[in-house]
């Protein structure tokens, strides 16, 4: 048998530096996802926060529907306390712009913030005389701290039937 001669490297000619481009490669592969995961998780906390907002909104919303419900008295009292500027109305709004459970950039003094709840109560008409039912709608508004001022301010509408027996 003849014996066959290597180079000196130990390795054939054209394999040099395969292995190191095999690792650079690897490395690339292994940092893209990564970076992947990381962009995942980020953008999973920016919803989770999102949600958590929308949440409380629908919380204090439902609030003050319950607080409706509960006060004695006909549509119109009902309306004269609870639509937008109404005594119960200011109560429920001290609870909204709280920092720790209402809702952040909530400026109800500004006009021009956009961020102000509404409360619109409609009467439904009177039945036997007397005004016994409203459709009760509940806007409110807010601002992330990440929103630039431009942006148009995030949302939730809660619309509820009010009636009163007789």
């Amino acid at each position: 048998m003849m014996n066959q001669r290597r180079p000196a490297g130990g390795m054939g000619a054209g394999q040099s530096g395969v292995m190191l481009l095999e690792v650079l490669i690897a490395i690339l592969v292994f940092s893209l996802g990564i970076l992947t995961i990381i962009g995942i998780q980020a953008t999973s906390i920016k919803l989770t926060a999102d949600a958590q907002l929308r949440t409380r909104a629908a919380l204090l919303a439902d609030r003050l529907v319950g607080e409706m419900w509960a006060s004695g008295g006909n549509i119109t009292e009902l309306e004269t306390k609870f639509k937008t500027g109404g005594t119960a109305y200011n109560d429920w709004l001290n609870d909204v712009k709280d920092s720790v459970k209402g809702l952040p950039g909530v400026v109800p003094d500004d006009p021009d913030s956009g961020t102000a709840p509404t409360v619109i109560i409609v009467p439904g008409g009177p039945i036997d005389g007397e005004n016994r039912n409203a459709q009760v709608t509940i806007t409110l508004f807010w601002r992330t701290p990440s929103m630039d001022a431009d942006e148009t301010p995030r949302q939730h509408v809660v619309t509820s039937h009010i009636s009163r027996n007789p």
